[in-house]
């Protein structure tokens, strides 16, 4: 008898900079996804590491700050569709990091700015308005772009 293949989900993680009423948001440049367009500091899990862990290897590689994941708090999972697969999000508040925050990696960003929570770029990215929509509103948990059945 054959074994069944387990599903799998694709694992990423994002992380909310939030100061004074305003949060931190990247543009992406040449990465061939939402290009153009603003997201969250994030990244994917690589395997054999938390998802904190993974949230702060990720705001060292693109913000060059330093997070502890005791400062690390869960504030939304989403269960998202992407066109042909799967994805699990966990968004996270970091609510204290150490360093300057700038961008680290120029060739997959052009802009890392503050912008007010009540006042996003027309251009961020779908699915990052609406976690951040859920953070404000206090929901835990969302599904997300799923085709109407």
């Amino acid at each position: 008898m054959a074994v069944k293949e387990r599903f799998k989900l694709i694992p990423s993680v994002y992380a909310l900079f939030i100061k004074e009423q305003k949060i931190l948001l990247l543009r992406r440049f040449q990465t061939g996804f939402e290009d153009g367009k603003y997201g969250l500091v994030a990244g994917h899990a690589d395997g054999g590491e938390t998802m904190k862990n993974a949230m702060v290897r990720e705001a060292f590689e693109e913000a060059g700050v330093k997070l502890k994941t005791d400062n690390l708090e869960l504030v939304l999972t989403m269960h998202r569709w992407h066109g042909d697969h799967e994805r699990i999000d966990l968004f996270f508040v970091a609510k204290d990091w150490k360093g300057e925050i700038k961008n680290m990696e120029p060739n997959k960003c052009d802009d890392l700015s503050w912008f007010p929570l009540d006042n996003l770029p027309s251009n961020t990215i779908l699915y990052i308005r609406s976690a951040i929509d859920c953070y404000l509103n206090g929901q835990k948990y969302i599904e997300f772009g799923w085709p109407e059945k």
